[in-house]
């Protein structure tokens, strides 16, 4: 297996006092730029400047989806600039600091660059669309918006591995040998069809290991970080494998999108019935008036604030059957224990975080949690 042009991770073992201090920081900066978002939009609806934002922004665009779109760019634009200390500080010093970090500062712009190369399309599509759904469905609008996202969640799992994936990694098929067979043979037993078995160079950005299965149907890819290959035997990158393959035996990608749908339309339902209420308290005129989308953006803030300790509790109980999985796809306990160990030191992972922490916040179970599992409760 190729390591070259890997930089070498922390020198020392990680301290679970580090590991604590490292995620306090990460769930402090994230809940504050939350926070300083809604903030900054109550301000653009209830100020005098932020009114006039608005309105010049339909002056200058003499109205209709032109005034929606520029007013959206231009919030974004504030919000963006608001957020950037907050987003640095979180994503690169702090990054740095606990030694995960591979970036340069010169580095860790052009991926936002690029983020925002691909997102502004996106962003701007979905505007337009929410502005014909306000202006021509009336108090349903919520139901044409869910089913345009949810269409649109679907084309985006197919193309997100061949388009944009690559525009951010280099994508390099795995030479043949022992570890591309054991990949292939586990993917055979269970069924599973990918175009084909790639590392991606995630040491550009981050000294932290990482694997996937991207992408549905015939997009779809096996993909292992560098970081991976380069820290871990065979038998644990086959466990690590193996345990993303238990999400596609168990129908965690598919069940992972009803799941999103759901949730996705009963925010906007919940939007639909809130927001004419506020915009009417608030004075920003009709719903699809330009002056009225921050207040969409607290609702949906609001709305995924609430509902997070859910989707958290969703994704922690397949994490659990795709751990389950991949001992019993591999029979090597050990090997699979010893992945998580090495995936928590690598990722920093606080192994016993406060429960209370863990049920609102924790896509994952504790690391410590995982290990014993995998042991069979030893």
């Amino acid at each position: 297996m190729a390591t070259e042009g890997l930089t070498p991770p922390r020198s020392s073992p990680p301290r679970p006092r580090d590991a604590k201090a490292y995620h306090r920081i990460r769930l402090f900066t994230g809940i504050a730029s939350s926070l300083l978002t809604v903030a900054l939009f109550v301000a653009l609806v209830t100020v005098p400047p932020g009114r006039a934002l608005a309105a010049a922004c339909t002056t200058l665009a003499r109205g209709g989806w032109g005034a929606f779109l520029l007013y959206g760019a231009a919030v974004a634009l504030i919000n963006g600039i608001a957020t950037l200390p907050l987003d640095w500080y979180a994503s690169y010093r702090v990054e740095h600091r606990f030694g995960l970090s591979a970036q340069t500062p010169g580095t860790w712009a052009l991926e936002r660059l690029k983020a925002l190369g691909v997102g502004a399309p996106l962003a701007a599509g979905a505007l337009c669309l929410l502005y014909v759904c306000l202006g021509r469905f009336g108090s349903s609008w919520w139901l044409p918006a869910g089913i345009f996202v949810t269409l649109f969640s679907v084309l985006l799992s197919r193309l997100a591995p061949v388009v944009i994936l690559p525009l951010f990694y280099r994508l390099t098929p795995l030479e043949e040998g022992t570890l591309k067979t054991r990949i292939m043979h586990l993917a055979e037993q269970a069924g599973v069809r990918a175009a084909g078995v790639f590392s991606f160079n995630l040491s550009k950005n981050t000294h932290k290991a990482n694997a996937a299965l991207t992408g549905i149907g015939r997009a779809r890819r096996i993909i292992l970080g560098d970081t991976l290959l380069g820290s871990f035997s065979e038998e644990e990158i086959e466990t690590v494998f193996a345990h993303e393959l238990g999400h596609l035996r168990h129908g965690h990608i598919w069940r992972g999108m009803a799941f999103g749908t759901v949730m996705t339309f009963l925010s906007l339902y919940a939007a639909a019935r809130l927001y004419p209420a506020t915009a009417a308290w608030c004075g920003t005129g009709s719903v699809d008036a330009p002056g009225s989308l921050p207040l969409l953006g607290i609702w949906f803030i609001l709305f995924s604030l609430v509902t997070a300790p859910i989707g958290n509790a969703f994704s922690r109980h397949n994490e659990r059957q795709a751990d389950a999985y991949a001992v019993r796809a591999t029979g090597k306990r050990e090997a699979f224990a010893a992945a998580l160990a090495k995936l928590g030191a690598m990722n920093l992972a606080d192994t016993a975080p406060h429960p209370a922490l863990e049920f609102f916040f924790y896509s994952h179970p504790a690391i410590s949690r995982r290990i014993a599992a995998a042991l069979g409760g030893r």
